[in-house]
């Protein structure tokens, strides 16, 4: 009996062990600039972030910038497509759509639209259309950016979003229960699981999230309910952005790029 019970015991240890296994993360490189937030990098090493309300494009050779004094602060800068970069001014209910250059090539003022909305929550979807949350309905929709036609999807939202983040497919959000929901282009919403407390988060994959708590990056794995610490050298930071086995850490003064391989 005291076998059996060791036995168990150390059958617990083991898989507490190993949901909370670390990650080794390989510095590659820093890049210098000063930020207010960093937006994140494209897939051609081009780093974006705001500061004073301007957005910057960092390139190899030069740097781009885009200021729009007459829309108030931006809210959200969306570079999911890096040929239509998504500007969010929530302040004047409007977006602005740059090219790669940071040449405005759309405005969208959601004010004027035949339909009312007033967009609380912005990103760039599939085929040529925007998410909207619209907070006049509490239904999140779709903008499309040629005819501007727009169409609500699911039902009513009671509860308000603590995050959200969008793809060309999904549009992710945390509510204040910290349930993770996602909707789906065609309108379908479903419930990814409850998730941990965190001070940032980011939604990496389906089931998969990366989130800062008390100084510490998890990897969290929603569908194996596992959980890594991701080791990095930097012990305090204000923001972090990841996309294809790339982790930029930012510190106001800069990012330093790890190479992470996530399980």
């Amino acid at each position: 009996m005291k076998t059996s019970f060791l036995y168990i015991l150390f059958f617990f240890i083991s898989v507490n062990s190993a949901q909370t296994s670390k990650i080794s993360a390989n510095q590659i490189n820093s890049v210098a600039f000063e930020a207010d937030y960093f937006a994140g990098f494209d897939g051609f090493e081009n780093y974006f972030y705001v500061k004073n309300n301007i957005l910057f494009k960092k390139q190899t050779s030069n740097t781009l910038q885009y200021q729009n004094l007459s829309l108030g602060k931006l809210t959200k800068v969306d570079i999911t497509n890096p040929l239509k970069i998504v500007l969010f001014y929530e302040e004047f209910n409007s977006v602005i759509i740059v090219d790669n250059q940071l040449n405005e090539i759309q405005k969208i003022d959601f004010s004027s639209n035949d339909v009312p909305i007033v967009a609380s929550a912005i990103g760039i979807s599939g085929q040529n259309q925007l998410w909207v949350y619209n907070s006049l309905n509490q239904q999140i929709g779709l903008y499309d950016l040629t005819t501007s036609f727009y169409k609500n999807l699911g039902v009513p939202i009671k509860e308000t979003f603590s995050y959200y983040q969008t793809d060309f497919n999904y549009f992710h959000w945390i509510d204040k229960q910290n349930q993770w929901m996602s909707c789906t282009i065609f309108g379908r919403v479903f419930s990814n699981g409850k998730i941990d407390l965190y001070d940032q988060i980011q939604i990496i994959e389906n089931n998969k999230l990366l989130y800062l708590k008390d100084n510490q990056l998890y990897l969290k794995d929603i569908l194996k309910d596992t959980l890594f610490e991701i080791e990095i050298v930097e012990k305090t930071f204000a923001n972090f952005y990841y996309k294809d086995q790339i982790l930029s850490i930012f510190t106001n003064k800069g990012i330093s790029n790890y190479k992470i391989t996530i399980p």
